[in-house]
């Protein structure tokens, strides 16, 4: 992995001084637009700046990072240990389990057993990246990563959006909260205070579709989580991808090329290999081997992961016949937005029955409540977490954000957008934003809250053009060629053009918009009013400080309370999983990963 790196930024080193030496100053004033873009790319040498044992010492910290990451495990400290990984067995807990203790102990063991070890080496990395960067005339690493987005406004944009999106979030949050509540009971739920983080459903509370069947509005309605019914048909990994590239092709895109059926890694190894199982999207340049790696589990939500990801590959499919450095979007939230629009469509309860997966579609506004309810889970308790993460990578950055503040300041960015709280104390020997992916692996995130603007805005024009008559929400363009050949021109214009161009001839605007997902969710929009003024719902958390306690006897006492916790149905499925031991007897199990690769990859958030 790190020999390959090497070879990139020499690579990256020896054409982008030719391009400075051949161009500077006088490339921007280039009239060949996509000419002056592909210098505006080569020209940044980014870590290939560093000196050779430099490069090297970045390289082992990014190698390093990612492999404690990635093979970190929650163990018990004896012979007969059984030991968890983050996927699957941690991330089932996390989605169903119902025991507040047990839900405590894996949320704490995981912070715990990966961020620790990653903080000294966070803070080297980030010396680095920003003394590679400044070689590029970048202030930090943060202005390069924002730099992508062509736009001097760029951040008081986002906050703009924010505010927009703001209201809905805090009714949503106040909703849940309420139905925790009559869960766990007044000692673990404030209803004026942020929810712990750890009872989400989401390890890092991102995404709370798991917690959909304790919130659902009208139960007696027929179920639209169709995981069940996903597993009794018998469908496995490569068939979810099967159904992906199905609907691409009804749009009159392409399919995936036999390269990437034959070296795609579509499910965990059982053969003992330690692998990074974080959804991932790779583009090998060579216009033919595209590849997706995931440890696909059977779920509903796993399946909006594999459109996400195929999205990323019928991207780098459209345009391979562009020059290399305008292989990628026009800004990144373009790539991430592409799959999630097919997902809009593929979640509905009308394509669910087209694919086997509902026996009927209820045609009233209950049902439509319960779908859009679960949507919000997804899209709308994304939101802020999307916003945030990036605040504050920014602000470690720019120094704003020293070592010693690092965890003070990421929980005071989740308690103030997220509305949530750590379940436990935490302290600067806690390092809680490594827990998360996109962290240790230097992934930038605003990208994907731009996405979730970007994919609602396509998904109304898209709907326009396949001729959908309707909410927005009951919108499928499953095979409307019309809409597959709009999205075409879009993905085959890679980053030859600025991104205000190719959204205008999207979406007929050239700016990020909110409206069209105000529009899509304001059935729930206005239901989520009713009931939280119904309830007197306070909006927010104006007792901000408060903590829940911890369990009684925790945690001596977790053994116990985890076999009294029992299984939830996805923990069943996942099979293998036995009480644990005390979360301060936690043991990290690092193991080689596999060969790197030298290539582009897009991540799943």
């Amino acid at each position: 992995q790190e020999e390959a790196e090497l070879i990139e930024q020499e690579f990256a080193e020896i054409w982008g001084k030719k391009a400075k030496e051949l161009f500077d100053p006088i490339w921007q004033n280039f009239t060949d637009s996509k000419l002056r873009r592909a210098i505006e790319v080569i020209r940044i040498l980014g870590p290939a700046n560093l000196l050779l044992a430099q490069r090297q010492q970045y390289n082992s910290l990014l190698n390093n990072m990612s492999r404690i990451y990635s093979t970190s495990k929650v163990c018990l400290p004896n012979k007969t240990a059984t030991c968890w990984s983050l996927e699957p067995e941690l991330t089932n807990i996390l989605a169903s389990s119902r025991s507040y203790a047990k839900l405590l102990f894996a949320w704490e063991s995981w912070h715990d057993v990966v961020g620790i070890p990653l903080k000294p080496l966070y803070q080297d990395f980030t010396t680095l990246s920003n003394e590679a960067y400044k070689q590029d005339g970048f202030s930090d690493t943060g202005a390069y990563w924002r730099s992508a987005y062509d736009s001097p406004s760029f951040e008081v944009t986002l906050e703009h959006l924010y505010q927009q999106l703001e209201p809905l979030y805090l009714n949503l949050h106040a909703y849940v909260r309420r139905a925790l509540h009559r869960r766990y009971g007044d000692k673990y739920i404030n209803l004026r205070g942020p929810i712990p983080a750890h009872l989400l459903g989401d390890m890092w509370a991102q995404s709370w579709d798991n917690i959909y069947d304790m919130v659902v509005p009208f139960p007696n309605k027929p179920n639209i989580d169709v995981t069940n019914t996903m597993v009794q048909k018998g469908w496995n990994a490569t068939y979810m991808f099967q159904v992906a590239e199905e609907f691409f092709t009804s749009l009159g895109l392409s399919p995936m090329p036999p390269e990437f059926w034959a070296e795609s890694m579509l499910e965990k190894p059982t053969d003992g290999r330690e692998v990074v199982c974080h959804a991932s999207a790779f583009d090998f340049f060579n216009r033919k081997d595209f590849r997706i790696k995931q440890c696909t589990r059977v779920t509903m939500e796993q399946l909006s992961i594999v459109h996400h990801e195929m999205g990323h590959v019928q991207y780098y499919l459209q345009y391979k016949d562009l020059a290399v450095p305008l292989r990628r979007g026009p800004n990144p939230g373009f790539h991430e937005a592409i799959g999630d629009v097919l997902a809009l469509s593929v979640s509905t309860p009308a394509h669910l029955y087209k694919i086997g997966l509902l026996d009927h579609v209820a045609n009233d506004i209950e049902s439509d409540i319960n779908y859009l309810l679960k949507m919000a889970l997804e899209k709308i308790a994304f939101l802020p977490f999307g916003y945030l993460v990036d605040q504050w990578r920014w602000g470690v950055f720019s120094g704003h954000t020293p070592p010693s503040r690092y965890n003070f300041d990421w929980w005071y960015l989740r308690t103030k957008y997220q509305g949530i709280c750590p379940p436990v104390d935490r302290n600067e020997t806690h390092f809680d934003a490594g827990a998360k992916f996109h962290i240790p692996n230097g992934t930038p995130y605003i990208r994907y809250f731009v996405s979730f603007i970007l994919q609602f805005q396509f998904h109304q024009a898209l709907c326009k053009e396949a001729g959908h008559q309707g909410p927005l929400h009951q919108c499928d363009i499953y095979q409307s060629t019309q809409a597959g050949a709009k999205l075409r021109r879009v993905l085959q214009a890679g980053r030859s053009r600025p991104w205000q161009e190719v959204l205008k001839e999207m979406v007929g605007s050239d700016t990020l918009d909110a409206q069209a997902l105000l529009e899509y969710f304001q059935p729930v929009i206005q239901w989520l009013q009713e009931q939280n003024q119904r309830n007197d719902e306070v909006l927010g958390w104006p007792e901000y400080q408060w903590r829940p306690p911890l369990p009684d006897n925790y945690p001596e006492g977790i053994g116990k309370a985890l076999r009294e916790g029992g299984l939830g149905p996805r923990e069943v499925l996942a099979s293998g999983l036995w009480p644990l031991g005390p979360s301060l007897r936690v043991l990290i199990s690092l193991f080689q990963l596999s060969p790197g690769v030298l290539c582009c990859s897009a991540t799943h958030l």
